[in-house]
């Protein structure tokens, strides 16, 4: 786990460094945003179709590959200055090999633990990864603005070269086989479990994108208080993933999760006061690790081993895209009325994922009493003895 946290924490600090990078040699946020849009889309692309090669080629065949493309791209947008377009190209090619660190890693905890355990581990993977939205943007922000962008992307590479060596020397990730899919990519998604993971992680975390330019929006543009106060929501969700992540998960447990999330975004619209946004934010947090952890659970639940690394690479898809639509939403709602409309689009994305959870909540698995690892990919025969 402290492995697979540090290789995944420069996904923490890619997207900030690369802006503040791009911004100042181009002097354009126009020209940064561009670039950030290529790299999101190459994310995006790369998901579940680099996922899906693990499948093929092993697991520390593609994680090796992607992750030295991946490194090379950052390092070069960081060392050699070149048009928009250029920089464009290379943010593309950063996203898609980003290593499916995330993908990999769900995919082997249902072979390490018991499946008693593995709910648990769920909840505790999206509580710690946390830290990487609490530390990386500090650390990054810190390392650009008072050493350097170029420094900080730098920085970048050789933790995401350390992170990813370290993980992907683990003893786990060499004795872990995933069995090659049968299926077309993209057929998983026909498994409701694995689409309604896919959209209400895309909603969810549309949600705390929004939040996020609106605590920006409100406290002077990256202030400490923004700071402090983001804090403030990703220890709620830190704290709630260590409190709830024992309880058994049943059709119900999304919706009931979904409803802290929202209640808690609706009523931060209520004043802009740093202490009553801190602690509706609290509020809030609590519900999005355990939120995400039946997101985990159900996908774990509903497809067989084989195609375990795909519908985790879909849900990262989702999540990716719920992040750029919720900074998209609230950047122009902001414009148009101010800070408010930023938690008027968190709240909005939260309500529309606890409806679509209380709408098909009988699709959602029973795991309250059964096993949520995968399905295996060969099912014992029966046969008839001889009399």
């Amino acid at each position: 786990m402290a492995a697979q946290l540090t290789a995944r924490f420069p996904n923490g600090m890619t997207s900030l460094a690369v802006l503040l990078h791009i911004e100042h040699v181009t002097g354009s946020y126009g020209a940064a945003g561009l670039v950030l849009a290529a790299t999101s889309v190459g994310q995006a692309i790369a998901g579940p179709v680099t996922s899906r090669w693990m499948g093929i080629w092993g697991m520390r065949r593609v994680l090796t590959t992607t992750l030295a493309i991946c490194a090379v791209a950052i390092a070069t947008i960081a060392l050699v200055e070149a048009s928009i377009w250029v920089y464009m190209v290379l943010g593309l090619i950063a996203g898609l090999s980003t290593p499916p660190v995330q993908s990999a890693v769900r995919t082997i905890y249902p072979k390490m633990v018991t499946s008693r355990q593995l709910t648990p581990l769920f909840s505790l993977d999206a509580s710690l990864q946390e830290i990487i939205w609490i530390v990386a943007p500090v650390v990054i922000t810190l390392v650009a603005t008072q050493v350097g962008t170029v420094p900080a992307l730098l920085l970048i590479v050789v933790i995401l070269i350390g992170g990813g060596a370290w993980f992907i020397l683990s003893p786990e990730v060499g004795r872990v086989r995933i069995p090659r899919s049968r299926r077309s990519i993209g057929k998983v998604l026909a498994k409701p479990p694995v689409l309604l993971g896919t959209i209400i992680g895309f909603l969810l975390i549309g949600a705390c994108a929004a939040v996020e330019a609106g605590v920006v929006a409100t406290f002077d543009h990256g202030g400490l208080e923004a700071g402090l106060v983001l804090a403030v929501f990703s220890i709620g969700s830190l704290a709630g993933g260590l409190s709830f992540g024992h309880i058994p998960i049943g059709p119900w447990a999304m919706a009931r999760r979904m409803l802290i999330v929202a209640v808690g975004l609706s009523l931060t619209m209520i004043s802009l006061n740093i202490w009553w946004i801190g602690g509706t934010l609290f509020l809030a947090g609590i519900g999005i690790a355990p939120a995400l952890a039946v997101l985990f659970a159900i996908t774990s639940a509903s497809v067989k081993f084989s195609e375990t690394a795909e519908a985790y690479g879909w849900v990262g898809t989702g999540q990716l895209i719920g992040a750029a639509a919720g900074s998209a939403v609230a950047g122009f709602l902001i414009d148009g009325v101010g800070a408010t409309g930023a938690y008027w689009a968190a709240a909005g994305f939260a309500i529309v994922g606890l409806i679509v959870a209380i709408a098909c909540v009988r699709a959602f698995p029973d795991l309250r009493h059964r096993d949520p690892s995968p399905i295996p990919d060969t099912e014992p025969v029966s046969t008839v003895s001889p009399a």
